[in-house]
């Protein structure tokens, strides 16, 4: 496999599993050269054999600065002064639990990783994407990635819904500041898409929550979502989308990808939230246990 095209180079963050990795490999049979951000030398050696030249790894935590920097570097030095054509936002963590009972520290994890940990890697790479004014070439974009989430929310699932959430003012704010440059920002909202993530969130510790008044419904939530989760969408399908966005030439600025389209967006939005508030009471079993 050949190096790829340096005039079209990819930052994607979170690439050693999922969507991210789905992104790598879509980028790749593009032409794309693709710096892959991984936290493990494991991960970054599993996409050299995969990938061969067309990657180069690039081993950062989101929420490490220094670390974004020097990889910023290299990236900027491996590009001369060619711009960036894109950086894929796609790390991030779901912690799980009632919302009365998680405790700052754990909404801190969530949102230093989901949120400043994307301002982290976005601040870094937009002199690539054309912030510097100096480098040659179309400005580059952005692609978010959000969550059916990041427009809605269920139980159990508060602080993922947050920094989600978080995520959409971001970038609509961050789309419009960056006119200035020509650099675009698209958001992409998957539903659930089958990929390791729920083999992680198989094992996230549910059962410290059981001495609450949401112990009898919150393991029964948590295994209908892993078995839901894992009937998802393919990653390939968000990785395909995620280079639409990059390549299109006029992209909306946001796009959901869902399974059940009509189950998951339209009819909840034609039924009005407070109906949704009953279905889901009912399916918990929230309505039998209120006082």
């Amino acid at each position: 496999m050949n190096q790829g095209s340096l005039d079209r180079a990819v930052v994607v963050t979170g690439a050693s599993t999922g969507i991210g990795r789905a992104a790598v490999g879509k980028a790749v049979r593009e032409g794309a050269h693709v710096f892959a951000s991984v936290r493990k030398a494991a991960d970054a050696e599993s996409l050299k054999s995969e990938y061969g030249a067309a990657v180069t790894p690039l081993t950062f935590d989101v929420t490490d600065e220094s670390a974004i920097a020097a990889a910023a570097a290299e990236v900027s030095a491996a590009l001369g002064g060619r711009k960036l054509y894109g950086l894929v936002n796609n790390a991030g963590v779901a912690v799980p639990g009632p919302l009365l009972y998680m405790d700052s520290e754990e909404l801190r994890r969530q949102f230093e990783i989901n949120v400043l940990g994307v301002h982290n890697v976005t601040r870094a790479f937009a002199p690539l994407l054309g912030a510097d004014r100096d480098r040659t070439g179309k400005p580059g974009r952005i692609v978010m990635i959000s969550s059916v989430a990041g427009q809605d929310s269920n139980p159990f699932l508060g602080p993922y819904a947050m920094s989600k959430h978080a995520l959409e003012g971001y970038s609509k704010s961050l789309r419009r500041e960056l006119l200035l440059f020509g650099i675009d920002v698209i958001i992409i909202g998957p539903g659930a898409i089958a990929t390791p993530i729920w083999d992680k969130a198989e094992k996230e510790d549910v059962a410290r929550f059981q001495n609450t008044p949401y112990g009898a419904f919150i393991e029964r939530v948590a295994a209908f979502m892993v078995d839901n989760g894992r009937k998802g969408l393919p990653a390939s399908d968000v990785g395909d989308l995620v280079w639409f966005c990059l390549s299109d030439a006029s992209p909306k600025t946001r796009y959901p990808i869902l399974r059940r389209p009509l189950l998951d967006r339209t009819l909840p939005r034609l039924m009005g939230p407070r109906a949704v508030d009953r279905i889901i009471a009912k399916r918990l079993g929230f309505d039998k246990a209120a006082p």
